[in-house]
C-alpha cells in the first residue's frame, strides 16, 4: 500500500520497482484497461507498440485488441 501526498505523489514500492526494472529518472505510464490501470515503463510501452505496428496491415480494431491483450498480460504478470 502507498500513500498519496498533498502534491499527489506516491513512492513506488521496492518490489514493484524491481519487478518492472524501474530506475531513478525512468518515465512510467499508467495505462487504463478494462480491468483497471497498469503501470509500465514508457520505453516498454513504446517497444510493444512498435512491435505491434510492424504488421501495418492491421485494422484499427485489430490494433486495439492487440494492445488490450498486452495490457491484460502485463496486469496479470504484475499481480503474480
Amino acid at each position: 500500500m502507498v500513500t498519496v501526498t498533498r502534491k499527489y505523489q506516491v513512492t513506488i514500492p521496492k518490489e514493484v520497482r524491481e519487478a518492472l526494472n524501474i530506475k531513478a529518472g525512468d518515465e512510467v505510464v499508467f495505462v487504463k484497461t478494462k480491468e483497471g490501470y497498469v503501470i509500465m515503463k514508457f520505453e516498454d510501452l513504446l517497444e510493444e507498440m512498435t512491435e505491434l505496428s510492424k504488421d501495418i496491415d492491421e485494422t484499427t480494431e485489430e490494433m486495439r485488441e492487440g494492445l488490450s491483450k498486452i495490457f491484460r498480460r502485463k496486469a496479470d504478470e504484475d499481480s503474480s
